[in-house]
């Protein structure tokens, strides 16, 4: 299936239609020429030269979509012109401008990078061709497709985050004009804008996108309800009209007084942001009691502060209510002081208070460097959003590192677009902004790769907490790490941030790999020697045989197929079979003493020639299965699971039986190393009398046998004379298990021990 007719993450744009409807064309014509001399205008903050080279471009475009039309009957070229227009309102350069212009010349028009980069120069190709989804590419779905498009268009923003500027300019004018589009496909893109761009948006500071974005995406989703709410909110301005006029002019006269310069706006919130509290907090619309605000636009920093007090002494500010984000940016670099006060009526008022750089990165977030960029007002504001902006650019780069697959990026991308942070510290006071949910081992990636593979422990405030623990704002966290420690694949249960989920996935799959491999190598040499032959070495002639046998396999190389003999893909029987056929071919013949000899040679390397030793520092590739959970000192055979790697069960194990009947040909020998390197997890049952303290002497009877209590099972079987307990122990081996057992029917309230078996 081509992506160009299925990719839904690139065509929120109505498909360019050849011919308008006959009454269409005068009209249009006069509009194109119209809408690029009201863009003009726009562009007056850049030079003369950059304004032909923006004429230029605008030719270019015109000229290549001549003859096509949207679906509401308008000449292509309106989208462009009109996309170029928001960029401008954001003071983007002229590159970015003409590749707003151009930015569907690739894709619908025919038109190649190598002439835009002739015509317009290497950058503004290159911002184009990021804004290309990948039309000529086949992909086996349709979310591949969407993925592999959203990938290519994040990996060209990182490098130039113009590119996601002009694409979000460029959703944001197909949203506003949606309506001529069939009502299917404008319920797929809403739901997209609302589930990947908005947020896009939002994480880069772009609040007045991130909100018109998220009610045009309302007004599409659930056009009933939106008109609903809509009614209401008219009603209840109508309603409230007289107290917010009242508080506007107690506000302007306490300035006044306090001869403070200020600019007062009203505000309101927008209809989805009022629809999701009422979803979210099960409120109806009369409960939802800040509908509206007021934003106080101050000159300087110390102003935003002095401003806050003229506020509380006019009215009580509600405890609890107040938020310092200016001394504390928002992860996107928004910065504001934010307090509610009770007005004179009873109803709580928030107020928003920032300088005027403040106000222009939190309309226009990483977008307002270009706003700011040569004054800025005071120390790092205007840059603020564009270091923080690049620092998501940078953790999306070392997801995509970590990452091969399409759609894993995208998920781990959108749990990246949280709306929500909190806000933590070093040790050394450094602050990072956290999604909310955000665990110490979140914090410990977020620092640096390394520090989150070797996390072992974390401290809270000076107290030490379960890696699980989800942090608050102000916590400080300091992470205490081991040189040979490494990701547990239980941390994927509760990280909250991609880059911790992608690089602990990206770790793991790294291990399973070289386990596998070496498993695989072992396997294949064991089932070697059984047919009194050894491996081929890496000789010349060697080299023939190992290429016969690779290609024979499908593998590309020969470590792949020892991963896929360590992984169950293949056996390594029937693999030593075809080797044993090409080295007889090259006429290496079995060796009869080997033959002879096979399993029952000493190596100088392992006790007992081909078996693979367990001693506990197995990862991945080799797992105890826990229907009988296996400890040493028990009998054990080794089962290759199709793609699970080796799975380890006890010799009597009644599941083991059962899966050696169905395919004998997928077992191999194990041995429990001479001196294991950790404890296992075994199951004991035990029948205990109910009385007060059972459990308690259950517990010291454990611990005096210096063993422990991974997990206990009481059932669900109402209370009894007696109750049987279920008990997950942490051993050395059976003799230590036994020593364990032993205790505890010395416990008067412990009437039946026993090892649970399958």
């Amino acid at each position: 299936m081509a992506a160009r007719s299925s990719n839904a993450l690139s065509d929120a744009k109505p498909a360019p239609r050849k011919r308008p409807p006959p009454e269409a064309a005068p009209a249009a014509a006069d509009a194109a020429a119209a809408s690029f001399a009201a863009l003009t205008v726009k562009l007056d903050y850049l030079d003369a030269a950059d304004i032909r080279r923006v004429r230029d471009a605008y030719r270019f475009a015109d000229e290549a979509h001549l003859g096509q039309f949207r679906a509401s009957g308008e000449p292509y070229i309106t989208h462009p012109i009109a996309v170029a227009g928001l960029c401008a309102e954001w003071k983007l350069d002229a590159q970015a401008i003409m590749a707003a212009l151009m930015h569907d010349a690739m894709e619908d028009c025919g038109i190649t990078k190598a002439e835009l980069i002739e015509r317009f120069g290497a950058p503004t190709a290159d911002l184009v061709d990021g804004l290309t989804k990948l039309d000529k590419l086949r992909f086996s779905t349709q979310e591949e497709s969407q993925a592999e498009s959203f990938r290519k268009m994040l990996l060209a923003m990182t490098r130039d985050v113009r590119v996601i500027l002009v694409k979000l300019a460029d959703r944001l004018h197909n949203m506003r004009t949606m309506d001529a589009v069939e009502r299917a496909k404008r319920s797929r893109i809403a739901a997209e804008t609302l589930d990947i761009y908005a947020p896009i948006a939002h994480r880069l500071g772009l609040n007045q996108t991130y909100r018109e974005l998220q009610d045009l995406s309302f007004k599409n989703l659930k056009p009933w309800r939106e008109a609903a709410l809509s009614k209401a909110v008219l009603k209840a301005r109508g309603y409230r009209r007289d107290i917010v006029e009242r508080i506007q002019k107690d506000v302007e006269k306490a300035f006044v007084q306090a001869k403070l310069k200020a600019q007062i706006f009203g505000r309101e919130k927008t209809l989805y942001s009022i629809y999701a509290k009422m979803r979210e907090k099960h409120l109806s619309f009369a409960q939802v009691n800040d509908i509206f605000g007021f934003r106080i636009v101050v000159s300087t920093l110390p102003e935003c502060y002095m401003a806050m007090g003229v506020l509380h002494q006019l009215y009580k500010p509600v405890p609890g209510r107040f938020k310092d984000y200016i001394a504390i940016p928002k992860a996107n670099g928004y910065q504001s002081l934010h307090t509610t006060l009770v007005s004179p009526l009873g109803t709580a008022v928030e107020f928003q208070i920032r300088t005027e750089p403040m106000h222009a990165v939190a309309e226009k977030g990483i977008a307002a460097h270009w706003l700011y960029k040569e004054h800025d007002d005071g120390p790092g504001q205007g840059q603020e959003a564009q270091r923080l902006g690049a620092m998501w650019l940078q953790s999306l780069i070392d997801i995509q590192d970590e990452t091969r697959d399409a759609n894993e990026f995208l998920e781990h991308v959108k749990i990246d677009l949280f709306p929500d942070a909190v806000y933590v510290f070093t040790p050394m006071s450094k602050i990072l902004a956290l999604p909310r949910g955000a665990t110490p081992v979140d914090f410990a990636y977020a620092i640096h790769s390394d520090v989150g593979d070797h996390c072992v422990a974390a401290t809270v405030n000076g107290e030490p907490v379960p890696l699980r623990t989800e942090l608050k704002s102000g916590d400080v966290v300091e992470i205490v790490g081991a040189p040979n420690a490494r990701p547990n694949p239980a941390w994927l249960n509760f990280v909250s941030t991609g880059r911790a989920r992608s690089r602990i996935r990206h770790y793991l799959k790294n291990m399973e790999q070289e386990e596998s491999r070496d498993l695989g190598a072992k396997m294949l040499a064991q089932a070697m020697r059984a047919e009194g032959l050894a491996l081929p070495g890496d000789d010349s002639q060697s080299a023939t045989v190992w290429q016969q046998l690779i290609r024979w396999s499908g593998n590309k190389t020969r470590d792949d197929l020892f991963t896929d003999i360590g992984l169950g893909r293949k056996i390594a029987t029937i693999v030593a079979t075809r080797l044993g056929r090409l080295l007889a071919e090259d006429g290496i013949r079995p060796d009869a003493l080997a033959l002879t000899m096979g399993r029952y040679a000493v190596d100088d390397a392992t006790p007992a020639q081909g078996l693979v030793l367990i001693d506990g520092s197995e990862g991945a590739s080799v797992q105890l299965a826990t229907c009988c959970r296996p400890i040493p000192g028990d009998t054990i055979v080794g089962n290759l699971g199709r793609g699970e790697g080796l799975v380890v069960h006890t010799a009597d194990c009644s599941v083991g039986k059962r899966l050696l009947e169905r395919d004998s040909e997928r077992w191999m020998g194990v041995e429990w190393a001479e001196q294991p390197i950790r404890s296992f997890e075994t199951a004991i049952s035990l029948l205990v009398s109910n009385g007060k303290g059972v459990l308690a002497q259950v517990a010291s009877a454990v611990s005096h046998a210096e063993a422990d209590i991974t997990h206990i099972d009481m059932g669900n079987e109402p209370a009894a004379e007696t109750t049987e307990l279920t008990l997950l122990l942490s051993v050395r081996d059976r003799l230590h298990l036994a020593e364990v057992m032993r205790t505890l029917k010395r416990s008067p309230a412990v009437l039946r021990v026993a090892r649970v078996k399958p």
